[in-house]
C-alpha cells in the first residue's frame, strides 16, 4: 500500500477527481487518496465493484468482501472507472 505521494504530487487535491461523475452501474477500482483522510477499511483498497447510487456527495458501491457482497459509502476521489471485461460461461 502506498504511504507517501511523489514529491511533485504532495498537498495536492486533484479537483478533476474529486468532481468526477459517475452512472449507476459502472464499474469502480477503489484508489485510496492518502492526502486525505479516509472513512472507509483498508482491507477494501485495491477492491473492485459496482456503483449503484449517489447519495449526497458520495457513492453507494457494492464491493465484495471475502463471501459477502457490502455497500460501501466512498467519495468519488477516492474512485477510478474501469472497463468491465464480460465473464465467459
Amino acid at each position: 500500500m502506498v504511504r507517501k505521494k511523489e514529491i511533485r504530487a504532495r498537498g495536492k487535491i486533484p479537483l478533476s477527481k474529486y468532481f468526477q461523475k459517475f452512472k449507476e452501474g459502472d464499474n469502480v477500482a477503489v484508489k485510496r487518496d492518502i492526502s486525505l483522510r479516509v472513512n472507509f477499511p483498508k482491507r477494501i483498497q485495491g477492491k473492485t465493484g459496482i456503483v449503484e447510487k449517489k447519495r449526497g456527495k458520495v457513492y453507494v458501491v457494492k464491493i465484495k468482501d471475502i463471501a459477502k457482497e457490502k455497500q460501501f459509502l466512498i467519495e468519488p476521489i477516492h474512485l477510478k472507472k474501469i472497463k468491465a471485461t464480460p465473464k465467459l460461461k
